[in-house]
């Protein structure tokens, strides 16, 4: 697998719960945002916001703050989801099809072009706007038009058959949401989500808290 080293991922990984604050402001006609605000929002000292806010390159009024509008357009420029990004899923179970649903993607430019899955009763059928394509007609059809993303929502067992595939349909970015680590080229960037990760740090706080 590729070992392609982020600066400031904490950053990064709070960057959407800013952006999602941020929209729901401006829809309400919040023209101007204190990193103070989102601090106290977000449970942070504001410090941190204005760290993180630094990495874009915008600056704010002393006294004033941001205006959210343009807080809004560098947060998603910084994360390049000023632009639209294509994604493939492969595995439309009940992950799968959750995510088909998660209505936040389109605002963050990512659009479903394709959508996979072995199972022949899901095949044919629509989730969400998106009709299931038989797995097995993966290469074919995005041999020509690879999509700038595969998501792999699978089970671990078959979770690195589909990503070599992928692969193969020249992808060159996997999300990879099967529990297993997937081995791939050097040039291929793979992000692996682990859910019982965030399950296991809620455990422990709980533990340390009782």
């Amino acid at each position: 697998m590729g070992k392609h080293k982020v600066l400031n991922t904490p950053a990064i990984r709070r960057i959407p719960t800013y952006l999602h604050k941020l929209m729901l402001m401006h829809a309400s006609g919040e023209e101007f945002v204190s990193t103070s605000k989102l601090a106290d929002y977000m449970d942070l000292d504001p410090i941190i916001v204005r760290k993180d806010f630094e990495l874009t390159g915008i600056q704010g009024t002393p006294g004033v703050g941001f205006k959210t509008k343009e807080l809004i357009a560098a947060l998603r420029r910084f994360l390049g989801w000023n632009e639209q990004t294509t994604a493939c899923l492969v595995g439309a179970g009940s992950l799968g099809s959750a995510l088909l649903g998660y209505e936040e993607f389109a605002e963050y430019g990512l659009r479903f072009t394709y959508v996979f899955d072995a199972d022949p009763r899901k095949q044919g059928t629509m989730i969400h706007a998106h009709e299931v394509l038989d797995v097995r007609q993966m290469h074919k059809v995005l041999k020509l038009a690879p999509p700038d993303i595969g998501i792999i929502c699978v089970p671990s067992s078959v979770a690195q058959m589909v990503a070599e595939e992928l692969v193969k349909c020249r992808v060159k970015a996997i999300w990879n949401f099967a529990n297993v680590c997937l081995k791939l080229p050097h040039d291929v960037i793979v992000q692996r989500e682990v859910i019982a990760g965030g399950f296991a740090l809620l455990s422990m706080k709980r533990r340390s808290h009782s």
